[in-house]
């Protein structure tokens, strides 16, 4: 009897498994995060970065809700008797069918154990409005709570209190090091050739890690399976254009997406006009571009492989040549030029229906160069040419070669698990100076500065996703990581735990503690984040970032379609690298020829706030209201005297209003309103005498008397606030071979002077500090098409 009884149980426990890939059913492209949900026994998944998911039930009867954000949700009635391998093509919908059953609409925000991430539909992005009209994926995540942006018209984040260097930011699994055009105005990424976007703020998984502050994670389209398709705009100063479609169809697939300004076409022709009436030939280059490309190739239903590939460049050059007759000439040269490229090779196989692998090698390349010359010819006294010259080019960057291999093993709809390994290897080129110079007949050439560093970092994880009941669930995870340069290694091990807890009324409770090690820095001036930053590692001296983070915070759903969450946070961050006061690398005589570790000093900071945030993301009405409260400190020996100071972004208060709004099938609009507290600034507080010893004997003084100021703490002061108001307007069209769309749009509407920067100058006889703004109201036109 009691072995009938076993037997029986057995029968009743057994279990099968349905897998497979989920895809949009016109392109084919993979969707990240969509929603796989049984009613009838309350389970669900969701599929992964490569559109894989995989849930096991017991035998009996299943009834699946597929649903993913933008699309029409499918069911699926089925008897699950054996493992079955289904892929599932989602149709793409403007809004998602009303389903009256509350268990099938999928995966909501109090059912997700991860806090602090939030995902943006590219859609949402495009319709927002933009400087000059370009959409910029940064400037929209700058409008989300607990994220800042540098500056006026910057895309540069700074979240949670961190650095822009304290931010992952993976495009296609690849870290990018430098993410800014001009100076910062505009990022590297393109709307046009971007899948998804995820921003993870704290609570952060095993698997990422070697950053303090967030993950950005951004993933390429793959390209139409199905046709071919293109899209592109022509705006005030950008022009870009997107071409996609099958090799062969329903297994090889490209994209290929390219954007460029052309301010010097622009601008150009009336600046050398105006030179050549001088004798003056001028040749200007002014323009930034990118190009992204992606090769996706289905081996079969368990082995794919994706190429991909960005290439970014900013190039600002100029030369002046003055043609000085039978004297001879002058030239002049001068250029500042910076970009990345990025690359990765990735192979996805199905290993069964319940382990799936994705192996990745990627490149990636950072560098910067500027300079400038001169080049004289004179013509000596028996009529030959005499050639004089002299030149610097200064170098600095950052190159890995990377491997890595993540797994995802789904057991049973109780446990995800993840896990993998990677290595890393850096070469650090902190800066250094070519010197060429020439005078007839001698060439010398010169280096100076630091010279190269190689290191290599390594990392290993491992987290579960876990269910306990029905109350409860969390992730459960270990990164380990390490750092060997310059013969020394340094070893970390970062904890990481995520908790939710299903509170009545379909509230949840949720919490968090992650510990995070940072091996590499960025060394800026807390300026506009310019391209003259470098980025150094972790050596001998100069020891490991590290940090902790724990938040709570409470989600709901409210009638199937507002998403609210409540968050409060607090960050302790050790060893954040800065130049010691009144210090840089390249500004004073002779700091390029030191070690960048003698001009730099660490120390510690704190970021503790609250994060409101209310998103629709489904109908004709969508966007959201982020809000937040926060501190962020930072403590330093060997700055302001020891004592703690504001950092430079630590704002008070921070509102975002964004609101998209179809009026009808062929009219939409959107508008923007930001507020934020004054950012952080030092002045001089008081002034007084100083004398020293005159370097010229024979003066009437034997002293030199100058005026020294002071100010009593570091950033101590605050700029006005800040707000502005942006507004669009998009005209759509459906013609007989492509679609268009006419875009009008106006940045800082009702042209508030927002602050910038603060001079310190004398008007009518008097000393005053004087706020400037950047930029006033700027409209923008733009066009849009797709074929």
């Amino acid at each position: 009897m009691t072995f009938l009884c076993y037997a029986l149980m057995g029968v009743a426990q057994e279990k099968f498994t349905i897998s497979g890939y989920i895809e949009d059913a016109a392109t084919g492209e993979k969707l990240i995060g969509a929603n796989v949900f049984d009613p009838n026994s309350s389970s669900g998944t969701t599929s992964n970065t490569f559109g894989f998911y995989s849930l096991t039930l017991p035998k009996d009867s299943v009834y699946l809700a597929v649903s993913y954000i933008g699309y029409q949700t499918s069911y699926f009635r089925l008897y699950l008797d054996k493992d079955m391998a289904i892929n599932i093509q989602l149709a793409d919908g403007t809004q998602l069918e009303e389903i009256v059953v509350t268990a099938e609409q999928g995966e909501r925000i109090e059912d997700r154990v991860q806090m602090s991430q939030i995902e943006v539909p590219i859609k949402q992005i495009q319709k927002l409005p933009a400087l000059l009209g370009e959409v910029d994926i940064l400037k929209t995540l700058q409008l989300l709570p607990g994220v800042q942006s540098g500056g006026e018209g910057t895309s540069g984040l700074y979240v949670r209190g961190g650095s822009p260097d304290q931010n992952l930011i993976l495009l296609d699994g690849v870290p990018v090091y430098n993410v800014s055009h001009l100076f910062g105005f505009f990022s590297v990424f393109n709307a046009d050739a971007i899948k998804s976007v995820t921003l993870t703020k704290g609570g952060f998984p095993a698997r990422y890690g070697g950053r303090l502050s967030s993950v950005l994670e951004i993933n390429m389209k793959e390209g139409n399976m199905k046709e071919f398709k293109g899209e592109g705009a022509i705006g005030t100063v950008f022009s870009k254009l997107t071409l996609e479609g099958p090799i062969i169809k329903d297994k090889t697939s490209f994209i290929v997406s390219g954007r460029r300004t052309y301010v010097d076409a622009l601008a150009g022709p009336f600046i050398t006009a105006g030179l050549a009436a001088q004798n003056i030939d001028a040749d200007i280059d002014l323009y930034f571009y990118d190009l992204n490309a992606k090769i996706n190739h289905k081996f079969s239903d368990k082995d794919r492989l994706y190429l991909s590939a960005y290439l970014g460049d900013d190039i600002f050059r100029t030369t002046f040549k003055e043609d000085l007759r039978e004297q001879g000439g002058f030239t002049t040269t001068a250029g500042l030029d910076w970009g990345n490229i990025t690359s990765a090779m990735r192979w996805n196989r199905m290993w069964n229906n319940k382990l799936f692998s994705n192996t990745t090698v990627t490149y990636s390349r950072y560098k910067f160069n500027t300079g400038f010359g001169f080049e004289q010819i004179d013509v000596v006294d028996n009529g030959s040419l005499e050639r004089t010259a002299a030149a610097l080019e200064y170098i600095s960057g950052i190159e890995d070669y990377a491997g890595k291999i993540d797994f995802d093993y789904i057991p049973n709809p109780n446990h995800y698990i993840r896990f993998g390994a990677g290595i890393t290897n850096h070469t650090f080129t902190p800066g250094v100076s070519q010197v060429n110079l020439t005078s007839g007949p001698i060439d010398t050439t010169f280096n100076t500065g630091s010279q190269d560093t190689r290191a290599n970092e390594f990392a290993l994880y491992v987290e579960d996703d876990l269910k306990i009941g029905t109350k409860f669930q969390a992730n459960i995870g270990l990164h380990t990581s390490a750092f060997a340069v310059d013969g020394k290694t340094y070893f970390s091990a970062q904890p990481r735990l995520g908790m939710l807890y299903h509170l009545p009324n379909d509230f949840s409770l949720k919490g968090s503690f992650a510990t995070m090690t940072q091996f590499i820095h960025l060394l800026t001036n807390e300026g506009l984040g310019l391209p003259t930053d470098l980025w150094v590692p972790t050596t001998k001296e100069i020891v490991p970032e590290q940090s902790w983070q724990t938040g709570i915070g409470i989600a709901k759903t409210f009638k199937e379609v507002f998403e609210v969450s409540i968050e409060g946070y607090y960050k302790e961050m050790k060893n954040l690298v800065s130049y010691v006061e009144g210090a840089s690398f390249i500004d004073e005589p002779g700091a390029a020829e030191e070690s960048w570790e003698t001009r730099v000093t660490q120390g510690n900071g704190t970021s503790y706030g609250a994060e409101f945030f209310l998103q629709k993301k489904t109908g004709d009405f969508t966007g959201w209201i982020g809000y937040t409260l926060a501190w962020t400190n930072r403590q330093f020996d060997d700055i302001n005297g020891g004592e703690p100071y504001p950092f430079k972004y630590d704002r008070r208060h921070d509102l975002s209003i964004v609101l998209a709004y179809d009026i009808t099938d062929k009219i939409s609009a959107s508008a923007v309103w930001v507020y934020g507290s004054g950012n952080a600034i030092t002045l001089p507080e008081s002034r007084h005498n100083a004398f020293y010893p005159s370097q010229f004997p024979d003066q009437l003084s034997p002293y030199w008397q100058t005026q020294v100021e002071r100010a009593t703490s570091k950033n101590g002061f605050r700029m006005d606030a800040y707000h502005r108001l942006d507004v669009s307007i998009e005209f759509h069209k459906e013609r007989r071979y492509w679609d268009e769309t006419i875009v009008i749009g106006a940045y800082n509407a009702y042209s508030r002077v927002n602050p910038f920067f603060i001079n310190d100058e004398t008007r009518f006889g008097e000393r005053q500090f004087v706020q400037y703004g950047l930029f006033p109201i700027i409209p923008s036109l733009s066009y849009r098409f797709k074929f």
